[in-house]
């Protein structure tokens, strides 16, 4: 159920309790509009997973979640009505035994999906779009299909798609000694990426492994293929004054650039695909509507600002940073609903000893292990349910004296792993402070 648990848990981020579409022109919320009335049902099957498409005359506020013994979905719908038996005209098949509905508290509709093995469920809404109107899709994905290790493997890693910047056709930004921004960015995802999945809990995916041009959306897609729980896409940032220097990490905004300099750049991330003819980034694009409305329900954004500042706070210590904050503007490779997103700017490879530094291995090392410590630092305090950085066997409250190994001789538990579960990477402790003491 991760991409369920993950929808949960981002919504669950922002302070939002069911569904809303404020951020959505010409949407009403449903919460001060009237009823919502279901004009029709539709199922299709795909090869891994069945959908149900439930056609309304307004949006609605929904809930979708699972219970097992025996497995079954529930979807309670805010408001809601629906025409007696037209849950009937969906045929029962190999996943859904049979579908039932009701009325629960006087006003709102609930819909029982009796399955024949455990799901994992997904819901989304989509706005209309030409001959259709307002619609709430439901995904059920099988599980029967699961390798037998995974089975086995009860607390999953957070994972992290690695995205390095431009590529192939599309080199980026050039210093002035003929440094490529596609081939630093190229070697930092490299660095991160054996950073990362050296670190108990989470995992790492590269995007691009290689030299080649990627659309901006296929880099989105390739991180929602894996399943990513956040996405980081790494650049080296160009100006005309050679004086400039500095990182700087930006999120994305639906509501405009915190900055000039967030906008500026943010059309020429953009422009990549639209320079070689592959893309329309239009905000006309009816698919960037929809993302941006799925963005705006998840509290992805508040969560990119989050791991967005923790980033940060570890790249002053080996790097200056250009700008103080998390900027946002509306780079096109951040919108991928459910998965938050930052855009990394690690320097100016304009700047001709931070270009220098850029060449440096030893300098992306030190780029590399401050972003590990920033995921880290985040995912430590906010890691999505049933993952292992998530999980704790107890905690424990430090007293004068203690350090980690002593504690993690105490649990019996690694002591990497006690460093791992609370972003530890300093020996001092204080008293008083909790520690959570990992899972085996």
């Amino acid at each position: 159920m991760v991409e369920s648990d993950r929808r949960k848990f981002l919504k669950s981020l922002a302070g939002l309790s069911g569904l809303a579409a404020s951020a959505v022109p010409g949407l009403t919320s449903a919460k001060t509009a009237a009823g919502v009335q279901v004009k029709d049902i539709r199922l299709s099957k795909n090869k891994n997973y069945v959908r149900l498409v439930f056609d309304l005359d307004k949006i609605a506020d929904h809930s979708l979640f699972a219970l097992q013994g025996p497995d079954r979905v529930v979807l309670d719908v805010k408001n809601a009505k629906m025409p007696h038996g037209m849950v009937d005209r969906v045929q029962a098949n190999s996943l859904i035994r049979s579908i039932r509905s009701g009325v629960r508290n006087d006003k709102d509709l609930r819909v029982v999906f009796d399955l024949s093995e455990e799901v994992s469920p997904r819901s989304f809404l989509l706005a209309p779009s030409g001959k259709s109107g307002h619609r709430l899709v439901i995904d059920l994905h099988g599980k029967k299909d699961k390798t037998k290790a995974a089975k086995k493997k009860s607390k999953r890693d957070v994972i992290i798609a690695i995205d390095a910047g431009h590529g192939g056709k599309d080199p980026g930004a050039t210093g002035r000694s003929g440094t490529h921004e596609k081939i630093v960015t190229l070697q930092i995802a490299k660095r991160l990426e054996k950073d990362i999945n050296a670190q108990r809990g989470m995992k790492a995916v590269l995007v691009r492994k290689n030299d080649r041009y990627m659309r901006l959306r296929d880099r989105i897609h390739k991180a929602r293929d894996h399943h990513a729980d956040m996405m980081i896409s790494l650049h080296a940032d160009s100006f005309p004054d050679p004086r400039a220097r500095g990182s700087s990490i930006y999120a994305l905004s639906v509501d405009g650039a915190t900055s000039e300099t967030a906008r500026m750049l943010a059309e020429k991330e953009n422009a990549a695909d639209i320079l070689f003819g592959d893309v329309d980034l239009a905000v006309e694009d009816q698919m960037v509507k929809e993302v941006l409305f799925d963005l705006s329900l998840t509290g992805t954004i508040e969560s990119s600002l989050d791991i967005g500042s923790e980033i940060l706070g570890q790249l002053k210590t080996v790097n200056r940073v250009h700008k103080k904050k998390v900027q946002q503007a509306g780079f096109a490779v951040l919108k991928a609903p459910n998965i938050p997103s930052v855009l990394l700017e690690t320097a100016f490879i304009s700047n001709p000893r931070e270009e220098k530094n850029l060449r440096s291995a030893a300098h992306q090392k030190k780029i590399s292990k401050a972003i590990t410590r920033g995921v880290n630092k985040y995912f430590s305090r906010k890691a999505p349910p049933g993952t292992w950085l998530a999980s704790s066997e107890c905690e424990y409250a430090v007293c004068q004296g203690d350090n980690v190994a002593k504690i993690a001789d105490k649990y019996d538990v690694n002591e990497s792993d006690l460093r791992a579960r609370n972003s530890l990477y300093a020996d001092n402790l204080l008293a008083g402070q909790v520690i959570k003491i990992p899972v085996s």
